[in-house]
């Protein structure tokens, strides 16, 4: 997506959430200390509110300058080059990586592709309909889903209110929370021989985490609008927000990734895979105070370049990140604390200078189209007889 005037803010959040989804996914020792890092929130939440927030942004204002078709074209092209990455994402994984772990038995890998293993036609043949999700390959998959339903919630908003769609949103969510997807799911194919079980279709509750789309859709949409007024909180919501994202931090830190271990159903209350309640709270604390104090810290915090650079090419800087985590899994296995350090340092060192590259030759690539798309638009200059001589 691009704007006329980006808002380097968001490309540099972006790009945070990429270097911290890395850090998670990279097989090394930062792995558990760098999931979720700010309480009990991931990345991917973020990453998810700040795409859905963009696509709101830029696609609502598309609406309005061009019209609904140049919008719903927009979202389709848009979901088109996802799915083309998923499938690019899918062939590397099925192909290079399989055989790796093969020759190696990395079992890090074989449990990953477990079913494409033992199945393999079915495997490819339910993956590119974005049925078969392995770990690592199941994030796309909802954002292509999302893409495509984004123009019937974006229209609707606008032209109804969002009321209705974020109580249809918020039931949705509260129906994953009680297991709505295995239901439904279940119901689905019960007519049918199904090879495929509901966890194979990914760990991420597409129920569940819509909430988070197109609530992060209705904010964007929101602030485009011509006469958008910027958001005041309450001191007391503020202040209520400070202590529960202070609160979830230090346990976070103190206690583990595991709020209560040995309480499964308090866990659940933060569940990532179905954005429990708890977890949801937590999210929506640290939003608002972002929010709340965004002007103070982009008045006083330093730009960071590099996470500009790779926020603005955030979906291939994504698919890199996946080929190198995967890669690191296949070669080396999942992070050990007796392997050498100097191991971790490669991967991390290697992985993080591919990430770069890649963003910079993305951006330098759009940068060209954009300008030979200029130059085209506005034609050769033609000077008049006299100007000539």
């Amino acid at each position: 997506m691009r704007t006329e005037s980006r808002r380097w803010e968001l490309d540099a959040m972006r790009g945070l959430m990429l270097v911290l989804m890395a850090l998670t996914h990279f097989p090394t020792r930062l792995s558990d200390p760098m999931g979720q890092p700010f309480g009990y929130v991931s990345a991917a939440e973020g990453f998810v509110l700040l795409s859905a927030y963009m696509a709101g942004l830029v696609y609502s204002t598309t609406a309005r300058r061009k019209g609904d078709e140049p919008m719903k074209s927009a979202f389709f092209n848009r979901a088109l080059k996802l799915y083309a990455c998923q499938l690019a994402l899918l062939l590397f994984a099925f192909t290079l990586i399989a055989g790796i772990a093969l020759i190696g038995r990395e079992d890090a890998v074989t449990g990953l592709l477990g079913f494409y293993l033992e199945r393999p036609v079915v495997a490819m043949v339910s993956a590119s309909l974005l049925l078969y999700n392995p770990a690592l390959l199941d994030i796309l998959p909802i954002y292509i889903v999302f893409m495509l339903i984004s123009p019937i919630v974006l229209l609707h908003g606008m032209e109804h209110g969002w009321r209705g769609v974020m109580a249809l949103s918020l039931l949705l969510w509260l129906g994953a929370q009680f297991g709505l997807g295995s239901a439904l799911f279940q119901t689905l194919t019960g007519w049918f021989d199904m090879p495929l079980q509901y966890q194979d279709l990914g760990a991420f509750s597409m129920l569940g985490w819509q909430f988070l789309w197109v609530f992060g859709l209705w904010m964007g949409t929101s602030h485009s609008e011509p006469d958008a007024q910027t958001t005041h909180f309450p001191r007391w919501m503020v202040g209520t927000a400070l202590v529960l994202a202070i609160s979830a931090f230090l346990w976070r830190h103190a206690v583990g990734q595991t709020p209560l271990p040995g309480y499964p159903g308090i866990n659940l209350m933060f569940d990532k895979w179905q954005l429990g309640p708890l977890r949801l709270i937590n999210v929506m604390a640290l939003m608002l105070l972002l929010m709340h104090f965004a002007p103070w810290l982009k008045r006083r915090l330093p730009r960071v370049q590099m996470l500009e650079t790779l926020g603005m090419a955030a979906l291939p800087v994504f698919c890199a990140h996946l080929v190198v985590a995967l890669l690191a899994l296949g070669l080396f296995g999942s992070a050990r604390p007796d392997r050498p350090f100097s191991v971790d340092l490669l991967i991390l060192f290697t992985g993080f200078y591919a990430l770069y590259a890649v963003a910079r030759y993305a951006v330098s690539r759009d940068q060209s189209k954009a300008a030979h798309k200029k130059t085209r638009t506005i034609g050769p200059v033609h000077m008049r007889p006299s100007e000539s001589s």
